[in-house]
Parts: structure tokens; sequence; C-alpha cells
């Protein structure tokens, strides 16, 4: 079964970091694409990230380049979102999800559960 799960959130100072963890089961990241995404109060869902392990690629939405980053731990099936310099803006839910190919795309097929992230002024 395929499955993802997201942990670490929780809330934050501006300006400060927080990271959160996706670990997944029943595939590997070179199977399929990870995106990371958002929705916060009275926004729609938005992507901030994509991450193509088998592909070489990430891609981050401008509203995070240069504060939120990608890494992996192969051997715990487990990639990672390292945001610094948060801002009130970046509070939301933010999900993990599995994309339908290795590469990056508009289709995700496996959704992990949530986590709050709260950034306080």
């Amino acid at each position: 079964e395929v499955q993802v799960v997201e942990s670490g959130g929780g809330l934050v100072q501006a300006g400060g970091s927080l990271r959160l963890s996706c670990t997944a089961s029943g595939f590997t990241f070179d199977d399929y694409a990870i995106g990371w995404f958002r929705e916060g109060p009275g926004k729609e869902r938005e992507r901030v990230l994509c991450f193509s392990s088998s592909g070489g690629t990430t891609y981050y939405d401008d509203s995070v380049k240069g504060r939120f980053t990608i890494s992996s731990d192969d051997a715990k099936n487990t990639v990672y979102l390292q945001m610094s310099s948060l801002k009130p803006e970046d509070t939301a839910v933010y999900w993990c999800a599995a994309g339908a190919y290795y590469y990056c795309s508009s289709v995700y097929n496996y959704w992990g559960q949530g986590i709050q992230v709260t950034v306080s002024s």
C-alpha cells in the first residue's frame, strides 16, 4: 500500500525555522516525484515545491525560493522540507503527496494527512 505521512509541524516565530518530514511506504522516491503543498487560511491549496529524485530536479515556487530546501534520506525513505526565514504568510496546513510519475507533474495520487504550521509575528 502506497502511503505518505508528514510530521514535524508546529508553532514558530517569524524568522525562525522548522523542518517537516515526509515518510513514504509502499514505494521509493525513485518511483514517484514528491510534492509539498500548503493551504493557508482563506487561500487555495498551492504547490510549494516538487522533488524528483530519479529526475534529479527540484522546483520551488517563487514564494519559498531561497527559504525552503528539500533533502532526502533514502535509507529512511524520507524527504525533509527545511523551512527557514519563516513568515506569518507561511502559516498553513502542509501536505506531502506522491506524484503519478517519477517526474514532476500536476498529478498527485497519494496524499498525507496534512500538518499544521503556524508562524507567529
